[in-house]
């Protein structure tokens, strides 16, 4: 495998790990919107500590690749995720 392939490879894999947290997120934003309907009127960073405190204290439900994933999430990198729009 060259340098090249083992670039694009990589790039892939982080690619892949970053939908991977989005949906993640996406699914702790949806299941924190369905308990409170008012978080549509938060703030960014209200509703990313909301994300955050629901992925700390059900992370035990989620799958170990998932958990990894997630670990080290921090509000602002959910901030930043909740602020990306993907296409």
């Amino acid at each position: 495998m060259t340098s090249r392939n083992t670039d694009n490879t990589n790039k892939d894999n982080e690619a892949t790990k970053a939908v991977q947290t989005r949906k993640i997120v996406e699914r702790f934003l949806h299941k924190l919107s369905d308990d409170d309907p008012t978080l549509y009127y938060a703030s960014t960073s209200e509703v990313a500590r909301g994300v955050h405190m629901m992925i700390k204290e059900h992370s035990n439900r989620l799958s170990p690749e998932e958990q990894k994933l997630v670990r080290h999430l921090t509000i602002k990198d959910i901030e930043v995720i909740l602020g990306f729009h993907s296409k």
